[in-house]
C-alpha cells in the first residue's frame, strides 16, 4: 500500500450491500444464497484505515433495506473509532502537551464524517426525521445511529457508483472498475 495522509484528521466511510447477490447464481435452495453482502472501507485522513466484506444476518426483503443493514453495519464501527480519535485529542490536546506545531488541528481535530452511500432510497430513510410503518422492523435493530447524523457528527451523502469505493467488497468488478478502485485505495 501507498499510503498519503491529507492534512485533515477526517475520518469518512464508503458503505455498500449487493442485495441477494448469490440467487441463482448458486443453489436457489440454500438460504445463504438470499442473504445481502455488505461491504464498507473507513478511511481516516484519506487512507485506509479498516474494511470489511461481511454477508448479512438478516435477509433483507429489498435493496433499500440491505443497503441500509450495510450502513448499521458501517456505523458500528465508524462511531468508535470517532470517540477514540477524540479520546487521543483530549490526551495528546492537553494544555501540559500541547505542541504549537499541532495548532492547525486543535480547533477542527475531527470535523463530521462523511459517509457515502450510493442507495437514494437508503440516503432518505437514513436521514429523514422520523420512522416509516413500512420499514419498522429494520429500523428497532438498525436504526442506533440516527442520534449521529441528528447531532452533526455524520453527513450520509450520496456519490455514483462509479465512485463507490466500497463496491469492490461486495461483489467482482469488472477490470476497469476494479483497477481504477485499487489505484484509489492502495495507492498502485
Amino acid at each position: 500500500m501507498t499510503l498519503q495522509p491529507s492534512d485533515e484528521f477526517n475520518v469518512d466511510c464508503y458503505v455498500d450491500a449487493d442485495f441477494a447477490g448469490l440467487y441463482n447464481i448458486e443453489s436457489d435452495q440454500d438460504p445463504i444464497c438470499v442473504k445481502s453482502r455488505t461491504g464498507y472501507l473507513i478511511t481516516f485522513m484519506g487512507c485506509p484505515l479498516l474494511w470489511r466484506s461481511k454477508i448479512q444476518s438478516l435477509i433483507a426483503l429489498s435493496t433499500m433495506e440491505a443497503e441500509y443493514i450495510a450502513l448499521s453495519m458501517s456505523m458500528r464501527e465508524l462511531i468508535p473509532i470517532r470517540e477514540i480519535i477524540k479520546e487521543i485529542k483530549s490526551t495528546v490536546f492537553r494544555e501540559d502537551n500541547f505542541d504549537p506545531r499541532l495548532s492547525s488541528h486543535a480547533k477542527t481535530f475531527i470535523p463530521t464524517s462523511k459517509v457515502y452511500e450510493d442507495n437514494e432510497a437508503c440516503l432518505k430513510f437514513a436521514t429523514m426525521p422520523k420512522m416509516s410503518p413500512r420499514t419498522k422492523h429494520i429500523a428497532l435493530p438498525y436504526h442506533f445511529f440516527r442520534s449521529k447524523v441528528e447531532e452533526m457528527e455524520v453527513n450520509v451523502i450520496g456519490i455514483g457508483t462509479l465512485n463507490q469505493l466500497a463496491d469492490q467488497f461486495t461483489k467482482g468488478l469488472p477490470e476497469p472498475k476494479f483497477e481504477t478502485d485499487r489505484k484509489r485505495l492502495m495507492g498502485w
